[in-house]
């Protein structure tokens, strides 16, 4: 698989981002060991420039790196029609043992490069720069996890074996899995519903608590994904037996995948990094509840045309 297309341009553009962050990472050691503003001098002017290189070229690693991600996904969705037994991306992460752990791997990193330029642009706007040596901390945190990332995607897609008969989604996703996805949809649905809505509204209730509105974000990350397998999937679908949350990405659903995972990660992210800037809350909110109003809606137009609950 390493010669196909799509995974060629991802795997030399890990490379160029490796070369890039790597040096980025040897100037984020200078500065936590030698950042001293208290000094004037040759160096701490140097560190002050460099401070700056750093910081751009992470901020185009990552704009690149985001919509990466998505390519990710659908390089995984076109693989599908390469691989016996794939229906959709499921079947090619389920292809090695440990695609899923690198998709975890890619979502944290997102999350951590975007938590990074908040930290950075309210580490700009004060003079004293006081959480410099804090942020190129995180970034080598970042680095290593992104390395841990690169090396598990190129040996992910070296073992993918296209001879090799995969599970599809229907049985991955099915009450009959003896998974945490399995449990999951043998959960009584109402449940289920009723935690997501609760959280959605706990959103609005903690609005003016940082540091809860911030927890109650991962909290409703989890619910949403949770409750879209167990229970929103299937109205989408139209199909009570179909929970997969991958096949939302293709044609056949006109791609309303994309759109729900790209509003869920914009509106957790900025409800988790209010913490650090307050103004994201009402973002937050914005795109958390079109989140629960595309959930919602499916669910209502199903009902209006049919009369009845799947």
């Amino acid at each position: 698989m390493l010669l196909n297309p799509e995974v060629l341009t991802i795997n030399l553009l890990n490379i160029l981002f490796f070369i890039f962050l790597l040096f980025g990472a040897i100037i984020a050691i200078k500065i936590i060991f030698k950042w001293d503003l208290d000094k004037n001098d040759t160096t701490q002017y140097n560190l002050l420039k460099q401070n700056y290189l750093a910081a751009t070229i992470i901020k185009i690693v990552f704009y690149i790196k985001l919509p990466l991600f998505l390519f990710f996904i659908y390089t995984l969705d076109k693989l599908s029609n390469l691989i016996p037994g794939a229906m959709c991306a499921v079947g090619v992460i389920d292809a090695v043992d440990f695609g899923i752990n690198l998709i975890v791997f890619k979502i944290i990193n997102l999350y951590l490069f975007a938590f990074w330029l908040v930290l950075n642009k309210l580490d700009n706007s004060f003079i004293t720069y006081p959480y410099t040596r804090l942020k190129y901390i995180l970034f080598i945190i970042m680095f290593v996890i992104f390395v841990i990332e690169i090396v598990m995607e190129f040996n992910y897609f070296y073992n993918i074996n296209p001879n090799k008969i995969v599970t599809c989604c229907g049985t991955l996703y099915s009450a009959s899995s003896n998974n945490l996805i399995g449990y999951l949809i043998k959960t009584n649905p109402l449940i289920v519903v009723a935690i997501f809505y609760i959280n959605y509204i706990l959103l609005f209730i903690s609005y003016k608590k940082d540091y809860i509105f911030s927890v109650v974000n991962v909290l409703f990350v989890i619910s949403a994904i949770s409750s879209l397998i167990a229970f929103f999937s299937i109205y989408i679908y139209e199909l009570p037996t179909h929970h997969c949350p991958f096949c939302l990405l293709q044609s056949d659903y006109y791609y309303i995948g994309y759109f729900i995972y790209v509003f869920l990660v914009l509106g957790t992210f900025l409800g988790i990094s209010s913490i650090l800037n307050h103004s994201f809350k009402k973002y937050s909110l914005i795109f958390n509840s079109i989140v629960t109003f595309i959930y919602s809606f499916y669910v209502v137009f199903y009902y209006i045309r049919n009369g009845v609950f799947l």
